[in-house]
């Protein structure tokens, strides 16, 4: 917690940083690179920083954060920080490199700001940095040594088997071992970092979800490939598509996320949209291969049944769970899905078990939609899991 003498400073100026975090992190993101464009070269989504997502990912986090530390004193927002954490671990982000973050991004406050930086809004500001840096730091430490690497040594090298066609857009990629070993375990719902080498020297990293349960000798991740227009087209996704072939290596971070399946025996909500789908085909996966009872409610929402990813495999899997339920929608169902629903998904008026936990992957405004009626509905909100892949992290908490 912050402080005695920090609170007040914080509570101050926080209206004034809140109206220039913009320009700060605009201001931060250059400094950085200038000085080290390594980073922009190969740890940061080059896509999010030319659409200004990603400043607006780090602004927005450190206002909430600011925000929490003043209105909730006593309580640290864990689950957003585990969220970050074990993305940064799937980065392979080290504590050193927090160091850099704090040297340049307090340099850019001091310039936007100027004369209102005083050594006391500085110390204050320099404490919920601090606060927000450490606990991230010591829980990317406990996710290295659960996966039993040094800091920041995730990588391995993944051979792919297999390649399939799961629509025009989406390729899903069996990988093992390049060394013969068994793939390690993972919970379903995690996800890897995949890091791709491109024509320009580059090496970007994209995360991508475990798509099958574990306990095999492999992985399998699906990928969906982003087109250009209103958002730059995906480098890494268009790479695999155009380049990813059986026998190909590739370079892939040990597992992590902690949108994991619980190991209880109560009821499930799978809710899922688009490629959203992929964590949910692990967690259904598993509940098949372990013989669950657990009653299933899968929710998923696609563009049409050609657009939906694993179809057929989802369909399958529901079948062979004797307590699950499929309930699909499509914005386009055509004549060859006479089971889904026309237009967006809606849990609403679906029949839902008391108790039930909530598992919630694909876009944010979807899933926001189904949290909210979760919560109308008098789900608890600490029984709502969600997935956010893109740089906010931090969206979601209210």
């Amino acid at each position: 917690m912050l402080s005695e003498q920090s609170v007040p400073v914080v509570r101050a100026t926080l209206p004034a940083v809140g109206a220039a975090i913009g320009d700060i992190t605009t201001l931060f993101y250059r400094k950085l690179f200038d000085a080290h464009p390594e980073l922009l070269r190969d740890l940061f989504n080059r896509g999010n920083q030319a659409n200004g997502e990603q400043q607006r990912a780090l602004a927005g986090s450190i206002a909430a954060f600011a925000g929490m530390l003043l209105e909730r004193p006593d309580a640290r927002p864990d689950a957003l920080l585990s969220r970050i954490a074990h993305k940064h671990a799937s980065l392979g982000v080290t504590s050193d490199q927090y160091k850099i973050v704090h040297r340049h991004l307090f340099a850019a406050i001091a310039e936007v700001l100027g004369d209102a930086v005083t050594p006391e809004v500085a110390a204050a500001w320099d404490e919920v940095y601090w606060l927000m840096a450490n606990a991230l730091v010591a829980a990317e430490a406990r996710l290295y040594q659960e996966a039993g690497v040094a800091e920041g040594d995730v990588w391995r090298r993944m051979e792919i088997a297999e390649r399939h066609e799961e629509t025009p857009d989406a390729v899903s990629l069996v990988l093992r071992p390049a060394d013969g070993r068994p793939a390690p375990s993972f919970r379903p719902g995690q996800y890897v970092g995949v890091r791709s080498s491109l024509p320009d020297g580059s090496h970007q990293i994209r995360q991508y979800s475990l798509s099958a349960a574990p306990g095999r000798a492999d992985w399998r991740i699906t990928v969906k490939r982003v087109r250009g227009g209103v958002r730059p087209e995906g480098e890494v996704s268009s790479w695999l598509h155009a380049h990813a072939r059986p026998g190909d290596v590739l370079t892939v971070s040990a597992p992590f996320g902690d949108l994991a399946l619980d190991e209880g025996d109560g009821p499930l909500l799978l809710a899922s949209a688009g490629i959203g789908v992929t964590p949910v085909l692990a967690m259904l996966d598993h509940l098949a291969a372990t013989g669950s009872t657990r009653p299933v409610t899968v929710v998923h929402a696609d563009r049409g049944p050609a657009d939906h990813a694993h179809r057929q495999e989802q369909l399958d899997l529901v079948r062979a769970l004797p307590g699950a339920r499929l309930h699909l929608w499509y914005e386009e169902p055509g004549d060859t899905a006479p089971e889904a629903s026309a237009g967006r998904a809606d849990v609403s008026g679906l029949d839902l078990p008391a108790g039930l936990t909530a598992y919630l992957c694909g876009p944010v405004p979807f899933m926001r939609a189904v949290r909210g009626d979760l919560l109308r509905r008098g789900v608890p909100a600490h029984a709502v899991h969600y997935e956010v892949f893109g740089p906010d992290l931090w969206l979601g908490q209210e």
